[in-house]
């Protein structure tokens, strides 16, 4: 009897330790001039999405609309305390104007400075997973290697990648002069070729070899929903400590060691032949001799939703890199490249598909600018000249934005002060929620949101868009470091297609597109299948 009441007291003190610790902030916004939502048990506000019954964009709108014509309010994330910034010029004082006192994203992983130096733990070594002093000055030393002129050397090997892909398609087009394709898949395998050859400095074509190793590798280090990962993750937030030491990462052994082999590689023939390819491993070699500077360029005219470099960027820093650095660098590229790069040309291409006067006036444009060309390559310049061009994209990023929420942690304490009565603190150590999607279809911001509409973007209508309300690659210092070249990219590979072949429905075409529920990146549930027609 006395040991099954030791047993009862011990199980009951278990449930009490579980349950306080589960319920420790439940009245954390109870001493806020705030509203904040519902405490949920365990699961926060988050529990649609971690049950899939919801897409991730759908969510932030959901959260977003909450409270109208509030600022700020509270909400939880699991057991986590979150503001939600709601008012973009309260998202542009923190993420620009007050930065200092927001520097880093919330630790996901349960990453720190302290748990990256495993020689294993190559992700914890990547620039989106560092803080404090240490991304200022990663930061800094990339930053040279994404500017415009930088860009514009990479070009030619980005449009060799496209001619290739064109040849594919234009020889399955003889006969019928059709081609049914799932358009995820084209542009993962486009996706590819361009970052082995960018980042990596290899030359691959994934069209050909359908089972390309390095594409094998490459979607088998995409697969963040396997259950190992998961389970990686889980350990990294709960014990950074346990996992920093054991070398646990997020990224499999085995794509870790292939990649840091293809690198090792190429390094190696770069350094013993000096040769020069003008790609992202001769930038890091600058780099890691501190050698790479940051070049302003005034006149370089770039697309609307590119992010501009802050201070942080262009600072001068003699910091060098070690190889582990490197490589981390390039499999960040990697992992940041493939799925949003992919992600942003298919919603562009169904949204074409949906409005076929926007994609005959785009195609005139396209013509229009061969025609200028007069039978020479295509150039960066003369790609970032195409006004239609980037209205159209720039609007698939407002609709379907690649990342529907972005966060900030706090640094340091701070003070909102919306002169209108409502002050309080926002503690170090608690995080802030830019819920983009939601800015993105407010009818306050963007009139009609639910209408494809590139006019949005033309010279005149631009001027008017609160930059604090749309974000497709973040706000501030920690904005994404590859905008231009992910803009790039999809503009080269619309312009390729389109010159060739129109994209109509088809019949597996699925409009509206059936999207994948749950915390997982924007996508179609069952592929978004189109047909190229031959101009």
């Amino acid at each position: 009897m006395e040991v099954e009441l030791l047993h009862v007291g011990v199980l009951v003190a278990i449930v009490a330790f579980l349950y306080r610790w589960i319920t420790r902030n439940n009245d954390y916004f109870h001493d806020k001039p705030i509203p904040s939502m519902a405490v949920t048990p365990f699961l926060g506000a988050s529990g649609p999405l971690l049950l899939r019954k919801v897409t991730f964009n759908d969510f932030v709108q959901s959260i977003y609309n909450k409270y109208p014509g509030v600022k700020v309010f509270g909400m939880f994330e699991t057991i986590t305390p979150f503001f939600v910034i709601r008012d973009p010029e309260l998202i542009k004082q923190i993420g620009i104007k007050d930065f200092d006192h927001f520097v880093d994203h919330r630790p996901t992983f349960g990453l720190d400075d302290e748990t990256a130096e495993h020689p294993k733990a190559l992700f914890r070594k990547t620039l989106f997973s560092m803080t404090g002093q240490r991304w200022k000055e990663m930061r800094a030393t990339l930053s040279p290697a994404f500017t415009g002129s930088k860009m514009r050397q990479m070009f030619s090997l980005m449009s060799e990648c496209c001619d290739e892909m064109m040849k594919h398609y234009l020889d399955k087009a003889k006969g019928s002069g059709r081609v049914e394709v799932e358009m995820k898949d084209l542009l993962s395998r486009i996706s590819i070729n361009v970052i082995a050859s960018c980042a990596f400095g290899i030359k691959v074509d994934c069209f050909k070899e359908q089972e390309h190793e390095f594409l094998y590798h490459g979607r088998k280090m995409m697969g963040f929903g396997r259950p190992i990962v998961i389970a990686r993750m889980l350990a990294m937030r709960v014990f950074p400590k346990f996992a920093a030491k054991f070398g646990i990462d997020l990224l499999d052994r085995e794509q870790a060691n292939y990649f840091t082999h293809v690198f090792q590689e190429t390094i190696r023939a770069r350094e013993s032949h000096g040769y020069i390819r003008h790609d992202m491993i001769d930038l890091l070699l600058q780099a890691r001799k501190g050698t790479l500077k940051y070049q302003e360029e005034k006149d370089d005219q770039e697309g609307f939703a590119t992010v501009q470099e802050s201070d942080v960027g262009k600072a001068d820093v003699s910091k060098s890199m070690t190889e582990a650095e490197m490589i981390a660098q390039c499999l960040i590229f990697f992992l940041g490249g493939f799925d949003t790069v992919s992600t942003c040309a298919m919603f562009t291409a169904y949204e074409l598909v949906r409005n076929p006067e926007v994609q005959h006036k785009l195609y005139e444009e396209i013509k229009q600018t061969e025609k200028e060309l007069e039978g020479k390559p295509l150039s960066y310049d003369a790609l970032q000249k195409m006004k239609y061009m980037d209205m159209v994209v720039s609007e698939t990023l407002r609709m379907w934005p690649l990342a529907p929420a972005t966060d900030r942690l706090c640094t340091q304490d701070y003070t909102i002060d919306d002169g209108q009565g409502v002050r309080f603190t926002i503690d170090k150590g608690t995080c802030v929620w830019f819920p983009a999607a939601g800015l993105h279809h407010d009818p306050q911001y963007f009139p009609n949101p639910e209408k494809f509409d590139p006019e949005r973007f033309n010279d005149e209508n631009k001027r008017n868009i609160n930059l604090g309300a749309y974000l497709p690659f973040g706000i501030g210092p920690r904005n994404c470091i590859g905008s231009r070249f992910a803009l790039m990219e999809v503009k080269a590979v619309m312009y390729f297609i389109l010159l060739k072949f129109s994209f109509v429905r088809g019949a597996k075409t699925q409009i509206p597109m059936q999207l994948r529920k749950g915390f997982t990146n924007l996508g179609p549930e069952n592929g978004m299948h189109v047909e190229l027609k031959l101009r």
